[in-house]
Protein backbone atom coordinates (compact mmCIF):
# COMPACT_ATOMS: atom_id res chain seq x y z
CA UNK A 1 0.00 0.00 0.00
CA UNK A 2 0.98 3.50 -0.48
CA UNK A 3 1.84 5.74 2.05
CA UNK A 4 -1.37 8.20 1.78
CA UNK A 5 -1.54 11.79 0.00
CA UNK A 6 -5.69 12.14 0.42
CA UNK A 7 -7.85 12.52 3.16
CA UNK A 8 -10.25 9.53 1.27
CA UNK A 9 -7.16 7.08 2.04
CA UNK A 10 -6.80 9.03 5.38
CA UNK A 11 -10.64 8.04 6.19
CA UNK A 12 -10.01 4.12 4.77
CA UNK A 13 -7.25 4.03 7.33
CA UNK A 14 -9.19 5.49 9.82
CA UNK A 15 -6.84 7.68 10.97
CA UNK A 16 -7.71 11.00 12.32
CA UNK A 17 -4.49 12.65 12.69
CA UNK A 18 -1.37 11.89 10.80
CA UNK A 19 2.15 11.72 12.60
CA UNK A 20 3.85 13.58 9.69
CA UNK A 21 3.27 15.06 6.80
CA UNK A 22 5.91 15.26 3.60
CA UNK A 23 5.89 17.66 1.17
CA UNK A 24 7.88 16.87 -1.63
CA UNK A 25 8.63 18.71 -5.28
CA UNK A 26 8.47 15.41 -7.19
CA UNK A 27 5.91 13.40 -7.74
CA UNK A 28 4.62 10.59 -5.47
CA UNK A 29 6.51 7.95 -6.52
CA UNK A 30 7.01 4.97 -3.79
CA UNK A 31 10.31 3.59 -4.63
CA UNK A 32 13.81 3.46 -2.87
CA UNK A 33 15.31 5.81 -5.43
CA UNK A 34 13.07 9.23 -4.33
CA UNK A 35 14.24 10.40 -0.97
CA UNK A 36 10.96 11.32 0.39
CA UNK A 37 9.38 7.89 -0.07
CA UNK A 38 12.52 6.57 1.71
CA UNK A 39 11.87 9.18 4.61
CA UNK A 40 8.14 8.09 4.58
CA UNK A 41 8.83 4.42 4.56
CA UNK A 42 11.51 4.68 7.69
CA UNK A 43 8.71 6.60 9.53
CA UNK A 44 6.10 4.64 8.75
CA UNK A 45 8.67 1.42 9.86
CA UNK A 46 9.08 3.07 13.26
CA UNK A 47 5.63 3.32 13.80
CA UNK A 48 4.68 6.79 12.93
CA UNK A 49 1.73 7.83 10.84
CA UNK A 50 3.09 9.14 7.63
CA UNK A 51 1.36 11.39 3.98
CA UNK A 52 3.00 12.62 1.28
CA UNK A 53 1.56 15.86 -0.48
CA UNK A 54 3.75 16.31 -3.67
CA UNK A 55 4.02 19.07 -6.17
CA UNK A 56 1.36 20.97 -4.34
CA UNK A 57 0.53 24.70 -6.30
CA UNK A 58 2.67 27.19 -4.27
CA UNK A 59 -0.25 30.12 -5.45
CA UNK A 60 -3.20 28.03 -3.20
CA UNK A 61 -2.60 26.81 -0.15
CA UNK A 62 -5.89 24.18 -0.53
CA UNK A 63 -2.96 21.10 -1.53
CA UNK A 64 -0.90 21.89 1.93
CA UNK A 65 -4.53 21.57 3.59
CA UNK A 66 -5.46 18.87 2.35
CA UNK A 67 -4.33 16.25 4.84
CA UNK A 68 -4.70 18.50 7.70
CA UNK A 69 -2.00 19.66 10.53
CA UNK A 70 0.39 17.03 11.43
CA UNK A 71 0.79 15.99 14.95
CA UNK A 72 4.26 16.10 14.89
CA UNK A 73 6.10 17.66 12.59
CA UNK A 74 6.13 18.77 8.49
CA UNK A 75 8.70 17.61 6.22
CA UNK A 76 9.96 19.60 3.32
CA UNK A 77 12.13 18.72 0.14
CA UNK A 78 12.69 20.15 -3.09
CA UNK A 79 12.98 16.64 -4.17
CA UNK A 80 15.90 15.01 -6.02
CA UNK A 81 17.47 18.12 -7.51
CA UNK A 82 17.78 21.50 -6.22
CA UNK A 83 14.72 23.03 -7.48
CA UNK A 84 17.08 25.59 -9.67
CA UNK A 85 18.39 22.98 -11.44
CA UNK A 86 15.64 21.13 -11.74
CA UNK A 87 14.14 24.07 -13.60
CA UNK A 88 16.70 25.95 -15.67
CA UNK A 89 19.53 25.19 -17.94
CA UNK A 90 23.27 26.42 -17.28
CA UNK A 91 22.51 29.63 -19.38
CA UNK A 92 19.54 29.76 -17.14
CA UNK A 93 16.71 29.19 -19.61
CA UNK A 94 13.52 27.70 -18.02
CA UNK A 95 13.27 23.86 -18.73
CA UNK A 96 10.31 22.42 -20.46
CA UNK A 97 10.39 19.01 -19.35
CA UNK A 98 10.67 17.16 -15.63
CA UNK A 99 10.68 13.55 -16.20
CA UNK A 100 9.81 13.56 -11.90
CA UNK A 101 6.48 15.60 -13.16
CA UNK A 102 3.16 13.95 -14.70
CA UNK A 103 2.82 14.68 -18.19
CA UNK A 104 6.84 15.96 -18.02
CA UNK A 105 6.13 19.52 -18.54
CA UNK A 106 7.85 21.48 -15.89
CA UNK A 107 5.45 23.50 -14.22
CA UNK A 108 4.63 22.00 -11.07
CA UNK A 109 7.71 22.52 -9.12
CA UNK A 110 8.57 26.30 -7.79
CA UNK A 111 11.65 27.62 -7.58
CA UNK A 112 13.41 27.73 -4.11
CA UNK A 113 10.76 25.18 -3.67
CA UNK A 114 12.24 24.42 -0.13
CA UNK A 115 11.04 28.12 0.81
CA UNK A 116 7.78 28.14 -0.98
CA UNK A 117 6.76 24.92 0.24
CA UNK A 118 7.88 26.37 4.22
CA UNK A 119 5.98 29.80 3.52
CA UNK A 120 2.94 28.05 2.01
CA UNK A 121 2.69 25.74 5.44
CA UNK A 122 2.97 29.10 7.45
CA UNK A 123 0.62 30.77 5.72
CA UNK A 124 -2.10 27.69 5.89
CA UNK A 125 -0.92 26.98 9.84
CA UNK A 126 -0.26 29.80 11.54
CA UNK A 127 1.81 28.49 14.95
CA UNK A 128 2.07 25.14 13.35
CA UNK A 129 4.13 22.56 14.26
CA UNK A 130 7.84 22.06 13.48
CA UNK A 131 8.77 22.46 10.11
CA UNK A 132 11.74 19.83 9.39
CA UNK A 133 13.89 20.62 5.55
CA UNK A 134 15.96 17.53 3.90
CA UNK A 135 16.90 16.90 0.87
CA UNK A 136 19.89 17.84 -1.77
CA UNK A 137 18.25 21.52 -2.13
CA UNK A 138 18.59 22.00 1.90
CA UNK A 139 21.27 20.21 2.10
CA UNK A 140 23.56 22.32 -0.43
CA UNK A 141 22.37 25.41 1.11
CA UNK A 142 23.02 25.29 4.39
CA UNK A 143 25.68 27.33 5.16
CA UNK A 144 26.11 30.67 3.44
CA UNK A 145 26.44 29.81 -0.33
CA UNK A 146 27.01 31.15 -3.60
CA UNK A 147 23.59 31.04 -5.39
CA UNK A 148 24.58 31.16 -9.46
CA UNK A 149 20.58 31.77 -9.93
CA UNK A 150 20.64 35.35 -8.11
CA UNK A 151 24.50 35.78 -8.58
CA UNK A 152 25.34 36.32 -4.77
CA UNK A 153 25.88 35.08 -1.73
CA UNK A 154 22.98 33.68 0.22
CA UNK A 155 22.39 33.07 3.95
CA UNK A 156 21.73 29.66 4.96
CA UNK A 157 18.28 28.38 3.81
CA UNK A 158 17.13 27.97 7.29
CA UNK A 159 16.87 31.65 7.44
CA UNK A 160 14.88 32.52 3.91
CA UNK A 161 12.96 29.48 4.48
CA UNK A 162 12.15 30.18 8.37
CA UNK A 163 12.12 26.40 9.16
CA UNK A 164 12.71 24.95 12.51
CA UNK A 165 15.48 22.17 11.58
CA UNK A 166 17.51 21.14 8.85
CA UNK A 167 18.41 17.37 8.11
CA UNK A 168 21.39 17.11 5.86
CA UNK A 169 22.18 14.44 4.21
CA UNK A 170 20.48 11.21 3.51
CA UNK A 171 18.92 11.86 6.97
CA UNK A 172 17.15 8.15 8.30
CA UNK A 173 18.74 8.46 11.26
CA UNK A 174 18.73 12.43 11.75
CA UNK A 175 14.90 12.35 11.11
CA UNK A 176 13.71 9.27 13.19
CA UNK A 177 15.73 11.19 16.07
CA UNK A 178 13.79 14.64 15.45
CA UNK A 179 10.59 12.61 15.47
CA UNK A 180 11.73 10.64 18.65
CA UNK A 181 11.95 13.75 20.66
CA UNK A 182 9.07 15.66 19.54
CA UNK A 183 7.18 12.18 20.37
CA UNK A 184 8.56 12.04 23.77
CA UNK A 185 7.85 15.97 24.24
CA UNK A 186 11.88 17.07 24.14
CA UNK A 187 13.34 19.91 22.10
CA UNK A 188 15.38 19.57 19.08
CA UNK A 189 18.65 20.42 20.13
CA UNK A 190 22.02 18.46 19.46
CA UNK A 191 20.78 16.14 17.33
CA UNK A 192 23.99 14.90 14.71
CA UNK A 193 23.68 15.60 11.32
CA UNK A 194 20.72 18.61 11.55
CA UNK A 195 21.11 22.33 11.63
CA UNK A 196 19.30 24.82 13.67
CA UNK A 197 19.17 28.76 14.55
CA UNK A 198 20.75 29.67 17.93
CA UNK A 199 21.02 32.95 19.83
CA UNK A 200 24.69 31.94 20.62
CA UNK A 201 27.08 29.25 19.41
CA UNK A 202 27.57 26.49 21.33
CA UNK A 203 31.06 27.27 23.11
CA UNK A 204 33.13 24.38 21.47
CA UNK A 205 31.96 24.77 17.78
CA UNK A 206 34.36 26.58 15.31
CA UNK A 207 33.48 29.47 14.17
CA UNK A 208 32.85 30.27 10.54
CA UNK A 209 33.72 33.47 8.99
CA UNK A 210 30.00 35.23 9.47
CA UNK A 211 27.56 35.56 6.10
CA UNK A 212 28.16 38.79 5.90
CA UNK A 213 32.01 38.70 5.64
CA UNK A 214 31.51 36.00 3.39
CA UNK A 215 29.06 37.46 1.17
CA UNK A 216 31.33 40.67 1.19
CA UNK A 217 34.66 39.29 0.72
CA UNK A 218 35.67 36.79 -1.31
CA UNK A 219 38.79 35.73 0.63
CA UNK A 220 36.65 34.79 3.43
CA UNK A 221 34.50 32.88 1.74
CA UNK A 222 37.06 30.80 0.75
CA UNK A 223 38.12 30.42 4.26
CA UNK A 224 34.70 29.59 5.60
CA UNK A 225 33.95 27.12 2.99
CA UNK A 226 37.95 25.17 3.35
CA UNK A 227 36.72 24.62 7.03
CA UNK A 228 33.21 24.00 6.37
CA UNK A 229 34.59 21.14 3.78
CA UNK A 230 37.07 20.05 6.47
CA UNK A 231 34.04 19.05 9.01
CA UNK A 232 32.09 16.58 7.26
CA UNK A 233 32.71 13.31 8.16
CA UNK A 234 31.07 11.65 10.92
CA UNK A 235 34.29 10.25 12.42
CA UNK A 236 36.16 13.41 12.65
CA UNK A 237 34.09 16.46 11.91
CA UNK A 238 33.73 19.46 14.48
CA UNK A 239 30.61 21.24 14.92
CA UNK A 240 30.40 24.32 13.34
CA UNK A 241 28.56 28.10 13.48
CA UNK A 242 28.59 30.81 11.56
CA UNK A 243 27.02 34.26 12.54
CA UNK A 244 23.72 35.83 10.66
CA UNK A 245 23.47 39.05 11.69
CA UNK A 246 22.34 38.81 15.32
CA UNK A 247 21.84 35.17 15.30
CA UNK A 248 24.12 32.02 14.65
CA UNK A 249 23.91 28.81 12.02
CA UNK A 250 24.65 25.73 14.62
CA UNK A 251 25.62 23.03 12.31
CA UNK A 252 25.95 20.09 14.11
CA UNK A 253 28.12 17.15 13.12
CA UNK A 254 26.85 14.30 11.16
CA UNK A 255 25.47 10.88 12.17
CA UNK A 256 27.26 8.00 11.90
CA UNK A 257 26.95 6.20 8.87
CA UNK A 258 24.82 3.49 8.29
CA UNK A 259 25.67 0.06 8.69
CA UNK A 260 25.28 -2.49 6.27
CA UNK A 261 22.57 -3.94 7.82
CA UNK A 262 20.48 -0.74 8.36
CA UNK A 263 21.08 0.16 4.73
CA UNK A 264 19.93 -3.19 4.10
CA UNK A 265 16.70 -2.84 6.18
CA UNK A 266 16.23 0.45 4.16
CA UNK A 267 15.86 -1.50 1.02
CA UNK A 268 13.72 -3.86 2.36
CA UNK A 269 10.86 -1.67 3.25
CA UNK A 270 7.74 -2.00 1.58
CA UNK A 271 8.10 0.05 -1.52
CA UNK A 272 5.57 -0.68 -4.50
CA UNK A 273 7.62 1.14 -7.02
CA UNK A 274 4.79 2.80 -8.67
CA UNK A 275 3.81 6.47 -8.98
CA UNK A 276 0.41 7.06 -6.66
CA UNK A 277 -2.67 6.55 -8.24
CA UNK A 278 -3.42 10.19 -7.19
CA UNK A 279 -0.46 11.27 -9.47
CA UNK A 280 -0.34 8.66 -11.86
CA UNK A 281 -3.77 9.65 -13.18
CA UNK A 282 -2.61 13.15 -14.39
CA UNK A 283 -0.12 12.18 -16.84
CA UNK A 284 3.17 9.91 -17.19
CA UNK A 285 5.66 9.96 -14.92
CA UNK A 286 8.59 9.09 -17.43
CA UNK A 287 11.56 8.35 -14.75
CA UNK A 288 9.11 5.76 -13.75
CA UNK A 289 10.08 3.45 -16.37
CA UNK A 290 14.10 3.42 -15.66
CA UNK A 291 13.10 3.13 -11.75
CA UNK A 292 10.93 0.93 -11.44
CA UNK A 293 14.03 -1.58 -12.85
CA UNK A 294 16.71 0.05 -11.47
CA UNK A 295 18.65 -1.61 -8.46
CA UNK A 296 20.89 1.19 -5.81
CA UNK A 297 24.04 -0.59 -4.64
CA UNK A 298 25.67 1.38 -2.96
CA UNK A 299 26.12 5.35 -1.32
CA UNK A 300 28.35 8.16 -1.33
CA UNK A 301 31.35 8.82 -3.67
CA UNK A 302 34.49 9.07 -3.05
CA UNK A 303 35.53 10.09 -7.03
CA UNK A 304 36.58 13.99 -5.60
CA UNK A 305 34.76 15.84 -8.42
CA UNK A 306 34.98 19.70 -7.56
CA UNK A 307 32.13 20.16 -9.48
CA UNK A 308 29.79 17.88 -8.05
CA UNK A 309 27.64 17.73 -4.61
CA UNK A 310 27.33 13.95 -4.20
CA UNK A 311 29.82 13.51 -1.67
CA UNK A 312 28.52 16.59 0.05
CA UNK A 313 25.12 15.04 0.52
CA UNK A 314 26.11 11.29 0.23
CA UNK A 315 29.13 11.37 1.71
CA UNK A 316 32.58 10.21 0.54
CA UNK A 317 32.55 6.92 2.40
CA UNK A 318 31.04 4.51 0.30
CA UNK A 319 28.09 2.44 2.19
CA UNK A 320 27.57 -1.19 0.39
CA UNK A 321 24.63 -2.91 0.64
CA UNK A 322 24.83 -6.82 1.45
CA UNK A 323 24.88 -8.63 -2.29
CA UNK A 324 21.65 -10.88 -0.24
CA UNK A 325 20.11 -8.12 0.15
CA UNK A 326 20.38 -6.82 -3.73
CA UNK A 327 19.76 -10.34 -5.09
CA UNK A 328 16.47 -10.21 -2.95
CA UNK A 329 14.90 -6.49 -4.23
CA UNK A 330 15.86 -7.78 -7.59
CA UNK A 331 13.79 -10.67 -7.01
CA UNK A 332 11.00 -9.20 -6.11
CA UNK A 333 11.44 -6.94 -9.32
CA UNK A 334 11.42 -10.10 -11.15
CA UNK A 335 8.50 -11.55 -9.96
CA UNK A 336 6.31 -8.66 -10.84
CA UNK A 337 3.77 -8.94 -13.73
CA UNK A 338 5.10 -5.67 -15.65
CA UNK A 339 8.62 -6.49 -15.20
CA UNK A 340 10.00 -7.39 -18.76
CA UNK A 341 13.24 -9.05 -18.04
CA UNK A 342 15.53 -6.24 -17.77
CA UNK A 343 16.64 -4.38 -14.70
CA UNK A 344 17.66 -0.80 -16.24
CA UNK A 345 20.82 -0.39 -14.08
CA UNK A 346 22.68 -1.57 -10.97
CA UNK A 347 25.00 0.84 -9.51
CA UNK A 348 24.89 4.04 -7.83
CA UNK A 349 26.49 7.79 -8.65
CA UNK A 350 29.46 5.53 -9.64
CA UNK A 351 28.64 2.22 -10.66
CA UNK A 352 31.75 0.67 -9.96
CA UNK A 353 32.62 2.21 -6.51
CA UNK A 354 30.33 -0.94 -4.69
CA UNK A 355 32.40 -3.14 -2.71
CA UNK A 356 35.25 -0.38 -2.37
CA UNK A 357 36.97 1.76 0.17
CA UNK A 358 39.49 2.13 2.68
CA UNK A 359 39.83 0.51 5.88
CA UNK A 360 40.94 3.35 7.61
CA UNK A 361 38.21 5.73 6.86
CA UNK A 362 35.58 3.71 9.49
CA UNK A 363 37.29 4.62 12.07
CA UNK A 364 39.73 7.79 11.29
CA UNK A 365 37.62 9.01 8.75
CA UNK A 366 38.01 10.69 5.11
CA UNK A 367 41.12 11.81 5.11
CA UNK A 368 41.51 16.02 5.18
CA UNK A 369 44.34 16.45 3.44
CA UNK A 370 44.30 13.89 0.19
CA UNK A 371 41.40 12.88 -2.07
CA UNK A 372 40.85 9.23 -3.19
CA UNK A 373 41.92 9.13 -6.59
CA UNK A 374 43.37 12.01 -6.91
CA UNK A 375 45.73 12.69 -8.81
CA UNK A 376 46.16 9.12 -8.86
CA UNK A 377 44.57 6.46 -6.90
CA UNK A 378 45.37 6.11 -3.21
CA UNK A 379 48.01 3.30 -2.54
CA UNK A 380 45.21 2.76 0.67
CA UNK A 381 42.38 2.56 -1.25
CA UNK A 382 41.15 -1.55 -1.31
CA UNK A 383 40.74 -1.12 -5.10
CA UNK A 384 38.78 -4.67 -5.67
CA UNK A 385 35.85 -5.46 -8.04
CA UNK A 386 35.92 -8.76 -7.23
CA UNK A 387 32.63 -8.36 -5.49
CA UNK A 388 31.12 -6.28 -7.97
CA UNK A 389 31.88 -9.11 -10.49
CA UNK A 390 30.21 -11.84 -7.97
CA UNK A 391 26.91 -9.32 -7.91
CA UNK A 392 26.66 -9.25 -11.24
CA UNK A 393 26.66 -12.63 -11.80
CA UNK A 394 24.37 -13.37 -9.53
CA UNK A 395 21.91 -10.98 -11.13
CA UNK A 396 22.42 -12.81 -14.15
CA UNK A 397 21.38 -15.69 -12.75
CA UNK A 398 17.86 -14.94 -11.40
CA UNK A 399 14.72 -16.60 -12.96
CA UNK A 400 13.08 -14.21 -15.24
CA UNK A 401 15.79 -11.85 -15.55
CA UNK A 402 17.30 -11.96 -19.23
CA UNK A 403 19.37 -8.67 -19.18
CA UNK A 404 20.95 -6.51 -16.65
CA UNK A 405 22.69 -3.25 -17.42
CA UNK A 406 25.36 -0.84 -15.92
CA UNK A 407 23.70 2.76 -16.90
CA UNK A 408 25.38 4.54 -14.05
CA UNK A 409 28.40 6.19 -15.04
CA UNK A 410 31.92 4.03 -14.40
CA UNK A 411 35.17 5.38 -13.08
CA UNK A 412 37.50 4.30 -16.08
CA UNK A 413 40.83 5.28 -13.80
CA UNK A 414 39.30 3.18 -11.03
CA UNK A 415 39.20 0.34 -13.32
CA UNK A 416 42.41 0.50 -14.99
CA UNK A 417 44.38 0.81 -11.34
CA UNK A 418 42.95 -2.13 -10.45
CA UNK A 419 45.86 -4.45 -11.52
CA UNK A 420 44.61 -7.88 -10.48
CA UNK A 421 40.59 -7.71 -11.47
CA UNK A 422 40.09 -4.09 -13.78
CA UNK A 423 40.17 -6.03 -16.54
CA UNK A 424 38.00 -8.60 -15.73
CA UNK A 425 35.18 -6.63 -14.13
CA UNK A 426 35.29 -4.28 -17.35
CA UNK A 427 35.00 -7.98 -19.82
CA UNK A 428 32.22 -8.89 -17.85
CA UNK A 429 30.86 -5.33 -18.27
CA UNK A 430 31.19 -5.87 -22.35
CA UNK A 431 29.92 -9.62 -22.27
CA UNK A 432 26.72 -8.92 -20.22
CA UNK A 433 26.22 -5.54 -19.18
CA UNK A 434 26.38 -2.65 -22.04
CA UNK A 435 23.09 -1.45 -22.95
CA UNK A 436 25.18 -0.78 -26.44
CA UNK A 437 26.95 2.49 -24.65
CA UNK A 438 28.72 2.99 -21.40
CA UNK A 439 28.95 5.93 -19.58
CA UNK A 440 32.19 7.40 -18.46
CA UNK A 441 32.89 10.87 -17.67
CA UNK A 442 36.14 12.19 -18.30
CA UNK A 443 34.68 15.82 -18.68
CA UNK A 444 37.71 17.72 -20.41
CA UNK A 445 41.32 17.32 -21.50
CA UNK A 446 43.17 20.01 -20.74
CA UNK A 447 45.63 19.51 -17.86
CA UNK A 448 45.03 22.74 -16.48
CA UNK A 449 41.66 22.16 -16.44
CA UNK A 450 41.50 19.01 -15.17
CA UNK A 451 43.51 19.59 -12.47
CA UNK A 452 40.88 21.97 -11.05
CA UNK A 453 38.31 19.80 -11.62
CA UNK A 454 39.55 16.89 -9.73
CA UNK A 455 39.79 14.66 -12.53
CA UNK A 456 42.29 11.94 -14.10
CA UNK A 457 44.58 13.08 -16.71
CA UNK A 458 43.48 12.16 -20.70
CA UNK A 459 46.15 9.66 -20.61
CA UNK A 460 44.13 7.00 -18.69
CA UNK A 461 40.83 8.12 -21.45
CA UNK A 462 42.79 6.84 -24.36
CA UNK A 463 43.93 3.87 -21.97
CA UNK A 464 40.58 2.47 -21.01
CA UNK A 465 39.03 3.36 -24.92
CA UNK A 466 42.11 1.04 -25.72
CA UNK A 467 41.58 -1.75 -23.81
CA UNK A 468 37.23 -1.31 -24.18
CA UNK A 469 38.21 -1.60 -28.01
CA UNK A 470 40.16 -4.78 -27.34
CA UNK A 471 37.73 -6.28 -24.86
CA UNK A 472 34.88 -5.71 -27.67
CA UNK A 473 37.06 -7.18 -30.54
CA UNK A 474 37.96 -10.38 -28.16
CA UNK A 475 34.28 -10.94 -27.01
CA UNK A 476 33.31 -9.71 -30.61
CA UNK A 477 30.13 -6.86 -29.90
CA UNK A 478 30.18 -3.73 -31.45
CA UNK A 479 29.58 -1.42 -28.57
CA UNK A 480 30.58 2.10 -27.85
CA UNK A 481 31.74 4.51 -25.04
CA UNK A 482 29.76 7.57 -24.54
CA UNK A 483 32.12 10.46 -23.42
CA UNK A 484 30.78 13.44 -21.04
CA UNK A 485 32.20 16.70 -21.18
CA UNK A 486 31.82 19.81 -19.75
CA UNK A 487 32.47 23.36 -21.35
CA UNK A 488 32.73 26.88 -19.58
CA UNK A 489 34.20 25.11 -15.97
CA UNK A 490 36.40 27.74 -14.12
CA UNK A 491 39.61 27.95 -15.54
CA UNK A 492 38.15 26.52 -19.07
CA UNK A 493 39.09 28.86 -22.01
CA UNK A 494 38.29 28.63 -25.50
CA UNK A 495 41.78 27.44 -26.65
CA UNK A 496 40.86 24.84 -23.77
CA UNK A 497 37.65 23.54 -25.50
CA UNK A 498 39.89 23.90 -29.56
CA UNK A 499 42.39 21.36 -28.04
CA UNK A 500 39.22 19.33 -26.65
CA UNK A 501 38.16 19.06 -30.28
CA UNK A 502 40.80 18.17 -31.60
CA UNK A 503 41.61 15.58 -28.62
CA UNK A 504 38.34 14.15 -29.26
CA UNK A 505 39.15 14.16 -33.37
CA UNK A 506 42.77 12.58 -33.15
CA UNK A 507 42.51 10.06 -29.69
CA UNK A 508 38.94 8.83 -29.81
CA UNK A 509 37.94 9.67 -33.15
CA UNK A 510 34.70 10.93 -32.48
CA UNK A 511 32.73 13.92 -32.68
CA UNK A 512 31.49 14.99 -29.24
CA UNK A 513 27.88 14.92 -28.61
CA UNK A 514 27.44 14.80 -24.78
CA UNK A 515 29.04 17.97 -23.84
CA UNK A 516 27.17 20.05 -21.09
CA UNK A 517 27.82 23.78 -20.04
CA UNK A 518 29.08 24.04 -16.51
CA UNK A 519 26.44 25.10 -13.68
CA UNK A 520 27.63 26.16 -10.34
CA UNK A 521 26.07 23.89 -7.64
CA UNK A 522 25.99 25.64 -4.18
CA UNK A 523 28.34 24.27 -1.81
CA UNK A 524 30.93 22.73 -4.54
CA UNK A 525 34.73 23.81 -5.04
CA UNK A 526 34.20 24.27 -8.53
CA UNK A 527 30.84 27.03 -7.68
CA UNK A 528 33.76 28.84 -4.78
CA UNK A 529 36.59 28.44 -7.74
CA UNK A 530 33.31 30.10 -10.06
CA UNK A 531 32.55 33.06 -8.04
CA UNK A 532 35.68 34.10 -6.45
CA UNK A 533 37.75 33.25 -9.05
CA UNK A 534 40.31 31.49 -6.88
CA UNK A 535 42.42 28.17 -6.85
CA UNK A 536 41.72 26.85 -3.53
CA UNK A 537 44.70 24.92 -3.69
CA UNK A 538 47.26 27.69 -4.32
CA UNK A 539 45.09 30.71 -3.95
CA UNK A 540 46.10 32.15 -7.36
CA UNK A 541 43.58 33.89 -9.18
CA UNK A 542 41.92 32.26 -12.09
CA UNK A 543 39.48 32.84 -15.31
CA UNK A 544 36.14 31.68 -15.19
CA UNK A 545 33.33 32.14 -17.98
CA UNK A 546 30.77 34.15 -17.26
CA UNK A 547 29.15 35.57 -20.43
CA UNK A 548 26.45 33.47 -21.74
CA UNK A 549 27.07 33.59 -24.97
CA UNK A 550 30.87 32.98 -24.59
CA UNK A 551 29.54 30.07 -22.43
CA UNK A 552 27.28 28.45 -25.39
CA UNK A 553 30.41 29.46 -28.06
CA UNK A 554 32.47 27.08 -26.00
CA UNK A 555 29.86 24.28 -25.97
CA UNK A 556 29.55 24.88 -30.10
CA UNK A 557 33.29 24.33 -30.39
CA UNK A 558 33.35 21.14 -28.95
CA UNK A 559 31.24 19.41 -31.62
CA UNK A 560 32.48 21.79 -34.54
CA UNK A 561 33.42 19.26 -37.21
CA UNK A 562 34.72 21.91 -40.02
CA UNK A 563 38.42 22.33 -38.49
CA UNK A 564 38.94 18.07 -38.32
CA UNK A 565 36.58 16.61 -41.71
CA UNK A 566 38.40 13.10 -40.63
CA UNK A 567 36.87 13.13 -37.35
CA UNK A 568 33.44 10.25 -37.67
CA UNK A 569 29.93 11.58 -36.26
CA UNK A 570 29.82 8.53 -34.09
CA UNK A 571 31.03 7.17 -30.50
CA UNK A 572 33.82 6.17 -30.05
CA UNK A 573 34.82 1.92 -29.30
CA UNK A 574 35.58 -1.52 -30.70
CA UNK A 575 36.81 -1.80 -34.12
CA UNK A 576 34.88 -3.95 -36.74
Amino acid sequence: MFLPTTPEELRKKGWGRLDVILVTGDACIDSPHIGAAVIGRVLEAAGYRVGIIAQPDAADDGDIRRLGEPRLFWGVTGGCMDSLVANYTALKKKRAGDDLTPGGRNNRRPDRAVIAYANGIRRSFKNTKPIVAGGVEASLRRIAHYDFWSNAVRRSILFDARIDILAYGMAEKAVLEIARRLNAGEDLRNIRGTCVIENEPPPDYLELPSFENAAADKRAFLQMFSRFSANQDPATAQGLAQRHADRFLVHHSPQPHLTEAELDAVYALPFTRLVHPFYAKQGKVRAIDTISFSLTTHRGCFGGCRFCSIALHEGRTILSRSEASILQEAREIAARPDFKGVLADVGGATANMYGIGCARQPARGACADKECLYPQPCPSLKNDHTRQIRLLAGLRSIPGVKKVFVASGVRHDLVLADKKHGVSYLRELVKHHVSGQLKIAPEHTAPGVLKLMGKPPAQTLTEFKALFAKLNNEEKRKQFLTYYFIAAHPGCTEEDMRALQSFAARELHTVLEQVQIYTPLPSTWSALMYWTGIDPANGRKIFAEKDPVKKQRQKDMAAARRRFPGAKHQKAGAKK
